[in-house]
């Protein structure tokens, strides 16, 4: 079993910095070097509580809790994914409500007499987070239906100017549109427009063979567009094909100290394990400085209010204060989309989504609750937790953290959390590669996603589609995709005899 992330937990000596495209520990940076927000006492806690254990014989303090006090112990069921923190306040409840109602409401074309939903598209891939979000869980494939709006594709292309150089290496570009389509395949208009085109998925299917004869079939992806309405994609425009994330826990994850995030970077593999996930920058656009990127596949945003902000441009064509784009993802070639009125109503604010509502929108994403383990304690799950150990997830699949004491809110602060995600960028090998760079993370390197509630997929959403574009079927065929820094973990859950994979199985599914 690997010590390695127990081994640089805390006590990060410099801050970080950029150099030939990856951040690496050196001079002053703008960052955090260390937990600034704990006493010398608390530290000490901290670093106790965070350290990996090594008895399996029983569950640790506290580790059916997930989310901290902030866990929801809620009844499973359809809305597992949807509940409020458990330790806001009385009134902070109403406030959850109340963006509950704005995370759910269909936006309308301008100009209509509901002004307050003015500003949708005019092109979209969704007229509410909550299409894309279902059930604030996990998008999908289309599968057997023409449905992609939990599913849609990015796109990007490589600069062509020193202007555009410029704007990817200070990250006030995280990529570059292509120039018709822009950052996102829209796949629905308002009445009058065509929209811009639809995505086309074809399967292979590849036979694995497991330890003790299993067979598990994979499929292979290929992604295209098709009836584009506006001419043909950029000769260098890529297709990155994304499923949507689940919610639960983002303000905790912003609540993690970015001292313990760096504190698991290991850029250029100095311990020589295999693993050298790196931190990505983004810009915060409410400082317009860099900032730890910690959300999205590629941890292009650094903050919750970041990633709703890009929802809202790009799936809905929402502008808000940190993107005032009222036409949305519309290219200047799109004159007719540009031309179409926008939403903007001047007595609530220079924005289609002012002020007040990303706030509440806000909130809503941050206080969605991270649901109880099931079964934490249970022999069967300890078994699985031990050879989820051992066969190396945990080097990427960080158990837990303690957020800050000093988080701006205070349902957040100082909670011992499960997330089992360092939250670093990793190359996950040319099987998951969509070629596509995003800030620092290259076409072959993801964010490692978080897996707590992983094991309620099928109970909220209905389906079992994992990574990025939902091609695995089963947490079996998402585990064999890995490659790349996964690859030595993958090759030891194959090599398992099947009772040992079906209890690491048993163990994610508690989670």
């Amino acid at each position: 079993m690997t010590e390695r992330p127990a081994r640089r937990l805390l006590a990060v000596s410099a801050a970080f910095t950029v150099a030939a495209g990856v951040l690496v520990l050196g001079s002053a940076h703008s960052q955090n070097r260390e937990r600034d927000d704990l006493s010398e006492k608390d530290l000490k806690r901290v670093q106790a509580v965070t350290t990996l254990t090594t008895d399996f014989s029983k569950a640790e303090q506290y580790e059916a809790m997930s989310g901290g006090a902030a866990t929801s112990l809620a009844k499973i069921d359809l809305n597992s994914f949807s509940h409020f923190s458990e330790n806001i306040s009385f009134e902070e409840r109403e406030t959850f409500k109340l963006g509950n109602a704005l995370f759910q409401k269909l936006w309308v074309s301008s100009p209509s007499s509901t002004q307050a939903s003015d500003g949708l598209g005019p092109l979209y891939n969704a007229r509410s987070c909550q299409s894309c979000h279902i059930r604030d869980g996990r998008g999908h494939p289309p599968e057997d239906t023409a449905d992609a709006t939990s599913m849609f594709l990015r796109l990007a292309r490589p600069a062509a100017t020193p202007e555009e150089e410029a704007a990817l290496k200070s990250f006030h570009a995280m990529s570059l549109p292509d120039p018709i389509y822009g950052r996102q395949l829209q796949d629905q208009a308002i009445p009058g427009l065509k929209a811009e085109g639809r995505m086309v998925i074809a399967y292979t299917e590849e036979p694995v063979t497991l330890a003790g004869g299993e067979v598990v079939h994979l499929r292979r992806p290929t992604y295209a567009v098709a009836d584009l309405a506006y001419g043909d994609l950029d000769a260098t425009t890529t297709l990155s094909p994304r499923v949507t994330q689940p919610m639960l826990g983002l303000g905790l994850v912003e609540a993690i100290h970015e001292a313990d995030i760096l504190a698991l970077a290991d850029p250029n593999d100095a311990d020589g394990d295999g693993i050298s996930g790196k931190a990505a920058i983004a810009i915060d656009p409410t400082t317009g400085k860099e900032a730890l990127g910690r959300f999205g596949w590629k941890a292009q945003s650094a903050s919750v209010r970041q990633q709703s902000a890009d929802a809202f441009a790009f799936d809905i064509g929402i502008s808000t204060p940190e993107v005032p784009l009222h036409q949305g993802d519309c290219m200047p070639a799109q004159t007719a989309c540009i031309e179409r009125p926008d939403g903007v109503q001047k007595r609530l604010g220079d924005a289609e989504a002012p002020p007040p509502v990303m706030d509440l929108v806000t909130f809503y994403a941050e206080n969605l609750a991270v649901p109880a383990r099931r079964k934490a304690s249970f022999s069967g799950t300890l078994e699985g937790k031990r050879l989820f150990y051992e066969t190396g997830c945990v080097s990427c699949h960080h158990p837990k953290f303690v957020t800050r004491r000093d988080a701006a809110n205070k349902a957040q602060a100082f909670q011992l959390i499960w997330p089992y995600s360092d939250f670093l960028l990793h190359d996950m090998g040319e099987g998951l590669a969509d070629g596509q760079q995003v800030g620092v993370a290259s076409g072959q390197e993801w964010r490692t996603p978080p897996l707590w509630g992983i094991g309620l997929t099928k109970t909220v959403n209905g389906h079992t589609f994992f990574l990025h574009d939902g091609r695995a079927r089963s947490l079996t065929e998402a585990i064999l995709w890995h490659g790349g820094e996964g690859q030595q973990a993958r090759d030891r859950f194959a090599a398992l005899e099947k009772h040992d994979r079906d209890a690491l199985l048993t163990f994610l599914e508690s989670l």
